[in-house]
């Protein structure tokens, strides 16, 4: 069983947007370090702050955990192919979630849940997937298919939409809108 051409896709966006920072085509350790600079720019969060040294310690670590699991030929990179290959297999088996997709997981709604109230909003939403070049309305209008009418989407939730999104084939699953972009 091959990889679809819908799943690939959401994967290489994610991997594009998201990951390859630099655009180099392949995730490394500079990829990391340049995500953690605009994280913390984008909420504020100096050098010296309390939370710019947790988002490096857990940025490193979800690095470090894609690294071990992905990168099958030890280059220090993981390639397209590497990328696609590991969710494939998350797919295959979604209750076989690895620490570091956990971690990253979590790392992503607790960024988006800027107000620290356990639940994620549109605005909040629509602020951190924009950061990222998307069109703030396309975020929006993503937010209101991932939550599926509600105001807000809680941990619980995200966390079954997560699954969606790497492991779904269906274009209409909730999931597939957890990273700001209504088609693909």
């Amino acid at each position: 069983m091959s990889i679809s051409e819908f799943r690939k896709k959401k994967l290489l966006y994610v991997f594009n947007v998201f990951f390859d920072v630099n655009q180099s085509g392949e995730i490394d350790r500079k990829d990391f370090e340049m995500a953690v600079e605009k994280i913390c720019e984008l909420r504020g969060w100096p050098v010296g702050n309390s939370r710019n040294t947790e988002t490096h310690e857990s940025m490193f670590k979800i690095w470090e955990g894609l690294r071990a699991k992905a990168d099958k030929d030890n280059d220090g990179q993981v390639s397209v192919e590497e990328w696609c290959k590991m969710w494939d297999e998350y797919a295959r088996d979604p209750d076989s979630v690895l620490d570091w997709q956990l971690r990253y997981m979590n790392f992503m709604f607790d960024l988006e849940d800027a107000s620290n109230d356990g639940g994620i909003d549109a605005e909040e939403f629509s602020i951190v997937c924009s950061s990222y070049g998307l069109d703030q309305q396309e975020c929006r209008d993503a937010f209101g298919k991932m939550a599926q009418g509600s105001e807000e989407v809680d941990r619980e939730q995200f966390s079954k939409l997560w699954r969606e999104y790497f492991s779904s084939d269906d274009p209409a699953s909730p999931g597939n809108f957890i990273f700001g972009k209504t088609s693909f």
